[in-house]
């Protein structure tokens, strides 16, 4: 640091260079300035970035980190959420009780699992710009606590409500068939549903298996039963996955099923085959990398089929 020099007036001066900035100041007592210097030395630090915006590092990260992700769409939709928040902020401003502001903004209208998917995406963006480009400093989320995660669904499909749907599709018109298929894919092999779409392009009969180039965890080679091999030996799917998102939820409507979406036909394939293959087997599958994250939300057998197996 800078040394305190006592001027003729008997005040105390000091001389500082911040940010290439040249700063200076005088008081009466020579701690009082030297705290000044410490001060200012501390704040050129955090703003060592310059008055870079949240909304530039958020701008960046979505060209240049979420447009290699699968999920893109999803995080350049969340990411437009927080550039409303804290676009304008400077990043060697934005600290803890900005944080903490947002997450009790979003409670109001989200749940708790939300703002934690939420916050894990608006943390990377934030270590990012701290760690890779050195436009901040410090880390705004230190000391901010997010709230608890709601329980994991435990939905699950049941085999007269399955047969209730794909008898349903079959009757309906071309593309309702596909979602009809595709749902019966999805049962035998927990693959999601845009996964299921592309999986006859990536269909290899010989080896069992269907190799996805874009997952929500990147590419992805899934090995498929029997039954599911004869399912996914046929034409490309001509639905996009709104599409069909949209022609689930009719339809079951339609046959008066509440309660359950396409996505639970994840977590109802993932507990059947639970019943032939153990966790680890079942982990190469579900593409889990976190085994008890697989145990905590799709290993689900009941009670009474652990019983049964002790």
């Amino acid at each position: 640091m800078a040394k305190a020099v006592q001027t003729p007036s008997g005040a105390w001066r000091i001389q500082l260079k911040i940010n290439g900035q040249k700063l200076s100041k005088t008081l009466d007592k020579k701690r009082d300035v030297e705290q000044w210097a410490l001060e200012q030395q501390a704040q050129g630090k955090r703003l060592k970035g310059g008055w870079r915006t949240f909304k530039d590092a958020a701008e960046k990260y979505m060209d240049e980190v979420s447009a290699k992700k699968g999920g893109e769409k999803w995080e350049r939709i969340r990411i437009a959420y927080f550039i409303e928040h804290f676009g304008k902020i400077p990043l060697g401003e934005l600290d803890s009780p900005d944080i903490a502001r947002w997450r009790d903004t979003r409670l109001k209208s989200v749940s708790g699992s939300t703002v934690v998917r939420e916050s894990a995406l608006l943390k990377h963006i934030l270590s990012t710009a701290r760690d890779e480009w050195r436009w901040m400093e410090h880390n705004p989320f230190r000391g901010v606590k997010m709230p608890s995660e709601a329980d994991p669904r435990d939905a699950r499909w049941k085999w007269h409500q399955i047969k209730k749907v794909l008898r349903h599709a079959q009757q309906g018109g071309p593309k309702m068939q596909e979602v009809g298929d595709a749902f019966h894919i999805a049962l035998r092999t927990a693959m999601r549903l845009q996964e299921v779409l592309a999986a006859p392009q990536g269909f290899d009969k010989a080896r069992r298996v269907v190799t996805l180039s874009r997952t929500k965890t990147g590419k992805a080679v899934v090995p498929v039963g029997r039954i599911a091999a004869k399912l996914l030996d046929r034409k490309p799917f001509t639905v996009n996955a709104n599409e069909a998102s949209t022609l689930f939820a009719r339809m079951t409507k339609q046959v008066l099923i509440d309660g359950l979406t396409f996505h639970d036909s994840r977590a109802t394939a993932l507990t059947h085959m639970a019943k032939k293959v153990p966790v680890e087997i079942l982990a190469k599958v579900s593409r889990h990398r976190d085994i008890s994250m697989l145990v905590r939300t799709y290993y689900r057998p009941t009670m009474e089929e652990v019983a049964q197996k002790l």
